[in-house]
């Protein structure tokens, strides 16, 4: 009976070994981990407390209002009118700049000479600073019928000065910067799918878009999965471009959720409501998120 029980002890002592939070995976990790505590969760803790304090940002003196900023919120009609038009951007990126992508990964895929300058060409937008692509285009936007994209249209368009179409102008700008990163997704995507698939389409008669239909789409639904995702996350959380660019002016018109939350902090000095409006903003990203992942995975797997 020894032997056996001593068999049975030995296990034990390893299983506590493998899980002691002094092994050292845990040891390597408690760094970092500490790191991401004190930058990240600290701070989005304190922000979910300030939310519920009218907190002016300066000194300790706050008191706790519940959920009064939150109705603050839901009777602030530049709040409300920020949420519609970052919702309209978001739409408009998303749907443009994928669609955008995939064409120009679709064009930079075929066995071109010059297919690698192309791709690098339409990347570098993304590796140029928001602030400097929203001046250059502020540039581009010149009123002036005689410059800018009113000379070489031929127009005459007040395109940061106009409510009807300062909006717009704004996605333009960044869908020119991003599109490119999209590129490369569903450009990484194409090289994965396998070349024996469109030799047998084509050989039972399947036209391109056939083959583009029934075998490359389906087999782009994890890029697709990737830049939808990144798409809507950053049209939701747009900043950069509209604060350079606009303002979120005129008006207004070009107001979103991050100006509003930045202004109401930094100018006005509310950052009790302001942490409030940064609430909001993250749950919605975060419940929007999860309801694309759940579908767009769904269809990955019926792809």
């Amino acid at each position: 009976m020894t032997p056996v029980t001593a068999h049975r002890a030995r296990p034990a002592r390893a299983s506590r070994r493998r899980f002691s939070v002094t092994s050292p995976p845990w040891l390597f990790a408690a760094p970092a981990l500490v790191v991401y505590a004190v930058v990240v969760l600290y701070p989005a803790v304190s922000g979910v407390v300030y939310a519920f304090t009218d907190w002016s940002g300066i000194g300790e003196d706050m008191s706790f209002v519940g959920l009064a900023q939150f109705r603050t919120l839901l009777g602030d009609e530049q709040a409300l009118g920020s949420i519609v038009n970052t919702l309209l951007l978001t739409v408009a990126i998303v749907v443009v700049q994928n669609a955008v992508g995939l064409l120009l990964a679709l064009g930079v895929h075929v066995r071109l000479r010059s297919r690698a300058l192309l791709r690098v060409v339409f990347f570098a937008p993304v590796v140029v600073s928001p602030v400097m692509v929203a001046f250059l285009w502020k540039y581009l936007y010149n009123p002036d019928p005689s410059s800018g994209l009113n000379g070489l249209l031929g127009v005459r368009v007040d395109w940061l000065g106009d409510p009807s179409v300062a909006l717009w102008s704004i996605a333009g700008m960044v869908i020119w910067q991003n599109a490119g990163y999209s590129m490369v997704i569903f450009l990484a995507g194409l090289e994965g799918v396998p070349p024996e698939l469109h030799e047998a389409a084509k050989i039972d008669g399947a036209g391109t878009w056939q083959r583009f239909r029934f075998v490359t789409w389906p087999l782009l639904a994890p890029a697709l999965t990737i830049n939808l995702m990144l798409s809507t996350i950053g049209g939701l959380k747009l900043f950069d471009q509209v604060f350079a660019a606009t303002n979120g002016g005129p008006g207004y018109a070009t107001e979103t959720l991050s100006t509003v939350l930045y202004k109401q902090a930094f100018v006005f000095g509310k950052f009790g409501y302001s942490t409030a409006i940064a609430l909001v903003l993250a749950l919605f990203v975060a419940a929007v998120s999860l309801v694309q992942v759940y579908y767009l995975r769904s269809r990955e797997v019926t792809a």
